[in-house]
């Protein structure tokens, strides 16, 4: 009889769950179908307001084509004096490195020293300007044409550091040498 009573209730109590289980999974499915057909509808939205945004893009790229004048009747417009070589100040310079700086010495650059400053005349960077617009790998091959024991060397920094002597960033050059003395970031 304890063996009937047993399989009775393991009978019962396995109908319970399943049928707990049934109603929850039918409760999750209805909250996921409610979510899906949400997307559904913000994804519509999305794609008529796309619409409207390339149309709009349309409409000004036609208002632009028919606004360009021709080649023939643009004149060139002057050079703004912003635009033109900035001025080397030496006595700016000074004041921010404490020493009398001549004017495109590429020793001022943090790494460059005058055995390197030779190397870079060689292939005819002689200006703060023209390092400062050689890449990193330019540089690298620069020093290796020196043999190895140039090869060592970091001239990573060496352009920017160039632009900023060239614009006459004096103090921001100095800060920035002191943060990274020796070439050491």
């Amino acid at each position: 009889m304890n063996l009937e009573i047993s399989t009775i209730w393991f009978w019962i109590i396995l109908g319970v769950t399943g049928i707990i289980s049934g109603v929850v999974g039918y409760l999750f499915g209805k909250v996921n179908a409610g979510s899906d057909s949400d997307n559904s509808f913000q994804i519509n939205l999305l794609e008529i307001e796309n619409a409207k945004l390339k149309a709009d893009l349309d409409t000004c790229k036609k208002r632009l084509s028919a606004a360009k004048p021709s080649k023939e009747n643009v004149i060139d417009p002057p050079v703004p004096i912003s635009k033109l070589a900035p001025t080397f100040h030496a006595n700016e310079a000074k004041t921010a490195f404490g020493k009398s700086i001549k004017e495109n010495d590429l020793k001022i650059v943090e790494g460059i020293g005058p055995k390197i400053e030779e190397l870079f005349h060689k292939f005819d960077i002689k200006t703060w300007k023209a390092l400062s617009e050689t890449s990193a790998d330019t540089c690298q091959e620069v020093l290796n044409s020196g043999g190895k024991r140039y090869r060592i060397h970091d001239p990573a920094s060496w352009p920017m550091q160039a632009k900023m002597a060239y614009e006459g960033h004096w103090k921001q050059l100095a800060e920035w040498q002191e943060k990274h003395r020796a070439g050491k970031y």
